[in-house]
């Protein structure tokens, strides 16, 4: 198979965010959220959990300990107690209180609005810092990528990375900076609903005509060494 050139990648990314913006029209996020502290709490809670899993323990959460000054000065153990029915709990609740009290002390009391100071807070990498400032600041300063946008960005043969950080760069490059800020929200439902980890639905999909690994969709993740 000949090697795609960039200007032809290009034009097929454009293509791909053009259907996924009609496909899904005003997508919001499905976290449930009130606020900057909330959101940055919610989607360190999300990592290798659902969406569902995190908004059935934040009520109580987020009810015991409303904003960064309550939850700086919680106990670890007590978080671990109102979380523990998600995914790696024990380091998110050290992460959440410990995320507080740098808001409070280095910040303010309030949750910093660049990607530098995002990415200082425990825990928080370039994918929560990305959509803390797109949901929060409506500041649009990169593309999460989480299991679903790594997933399709592969398929869809945008990039060879071998992880998420690699592969935004690679993203960042043949997408319009335009469209940058629906990429993640659009991409997780078209993953959720079509191009799914294990039984991704080729048959029918919206981008067949434009997927080079429509019908085998996982070889683009046999690296050639």
């Amino acid at each position: 198979m000949p090697r795609e050139s960039k200007k032809s990648k290009r034009e097929r990314a454009t293509e791909i965010c053009r259907r996924m913006g009609e496909l899904y029209p005003g997508v919001k996020s499905a976290l449930a959220f009130a606020n900057p502290f909330e959101l940055v709490l919610c989607v360190l809670l999300s990592a290798q959990t659902t969406d569902a899993g995190v908004n059935r323990v934040t009520p109580e959460l987020f009810s015991r300990w409303p904003d960064a000054e309550s939850m700086a000065a919680a106990d670890p153990v007590e978080v671990g107690e109102v979380i523990h029915s998600i995914g790696f709990w024990r380091a998110k609740s050290k992460h959440c209180v410990e995320t507080a009290q740098m808001i409070v002390s280095d910040f303010g009391g309030k949750v910093p609005g660049t990607m530098e100071e995002l990415c200082q807070l425990p825990g928080v990498g370039r994918k929560t810092a990305n959509i803390v400032l797109n949901k929060a600041f409506g500041v649009v300063d990169g593309i999460a990528v989480d299991t679903h946008v790594f997933r399709l960005a592969t398929r869809f043969g945008l990039t060879r990375a071998t992880t998420p950080a690699a592969a935004e760069k690679d993203l960042l490059d043949v997408i319009p900076r335009e469209l940058w800020g629906n990429v993640n929200e659009e991409w997780i439902h078209f993953g959720r609903d079509v191009c799914t980890a294990r039984s991704p639905k080729c048959a029918g999909c919206p981008m067949a005509d434009i997927c080079p690994s429509a019908g085998q969709p996982d070889r683009y993740f046999k690296r050639k060494k």
